[in-house]
């Protein structure tokens, strides 16, 4: 099944998609996807529930995030292209939640950014509490999985001193979505292609079987540092083909378009325009 929610930013309703692609109003099921909905998302049938007229925006397909969190260097070939060794363990960063927006969402640079970069990852969004939990258990605490585009601004992230946090968190930094989709509608989450052009040029092209840390040992993992609960969202690593790494080097200028898609998770897009100097 694939969950939406849609509406204007901050007023995102709950919804669903067909067989045939088209919007549902799940507003009459569940108050939103978000929360405590998340450890038993409804199994409706589509076609029972009313159309949504029109186009309106899709949100973030999770509402109510509580953690963040990404995961550094988690492709072999993305770690190769960057020169760093493969970790011994996953590398834990946070994005803060304001970061958050939807997938078609324009992704605005700071004022002062210099190295704003694009990463494509899959998202891996909690559904039941996890603690201490084992590899064989782990896929069973998750609600669903969606596009993540980790954006990035790498003098931030490599040369502001302290953790990359600070590179990974401006405003508009945290496109998720366009759907929320069940695991059981993906299958095995280690088999995903994806994919990240740049004004029309293919930078990243990959798939979620090179990743060195699989789903479930990202979650097992994550389980012994903090517990994981409803609506917590994990971006699991990106594969090659990132700014920083290209020879020469390029990074995100106003006017560039991103589109990016993760097999069976749906497409985003996203227009780079620049946040303004001086007070909002």
């Amino acid at each position: 099944m694939r969950f939406v929610r849609y509406g204007n930013m901050g007023e995102e309703s709950p919804g669903m998609l067909d067989a045939d692609g088209a919007l549902r109003d799940l507003t009459g099921v569940v108050p939103d996807i978000a929360g405590k909905v998340l450890t038993a998302l409804p199994r409706v049938d589509p076609e029972a529930l009313p159309l949504v007229a029109g186009s309106p925006r899709l949100g973030p397909p999770v509402g109510q995030v509580g953690k963040f969190i990404g995961i550094g260097l988690n492709y072999s070939d993305h770690a190769a292209e960057a020169g760093m060794d493969i970790p011994a363990e996953p590398i834990v960063f946070m994005k803060a939640t304001s970061s958050i927006c939807g997938p078609m969402d324009a992704v605005r640079l700071p004022p002062d950014a210099r190295h704003g970069d694009w990463e494509v990852e899959l998202g891996i969004v909690i559904g039941k509490p996890a603690s201490y939990v084992s590899e064989a258990q782990a896929l069973d605490h998750v609600a669903g999985y969606c596009v993540v585009n980790d954006v990035s601004e790498r003098h931030y992230q490599m040369h502001r001193s302290g953790q990359w946090t600070k590179g990974k968190s401006a405003d508009t930094f945290g496109p998720i979505g366009p759907w929320l989709v069940t695991p059981d509608e993906i299958g095995d989450p280690q088999g995903l292609d994806m994919w990240l052009d740049l004004n029309g040029e293919r930078m990243q092209t990959g798939t979620t079987a090179t990743m060195i840390f699989s789903v479930a040992q990202i979650i097992a993992h994550l389980s012994e540092l903090m517990s994981l609960q409803p609506g917590d969202v994990i971006a699991t690593g990106t594969p090659p083909g990132v700014g920083m790494a290209r020879n020469p080097k390029r990074f995100l200028v106003e006017g560039d378009v991103m589109e990016l898609e993760i097999e069976g998770l749906g497409r985003q897009r996203q227009v780079v325009g620049r946040v303004l100097p001086g007070p909002v």
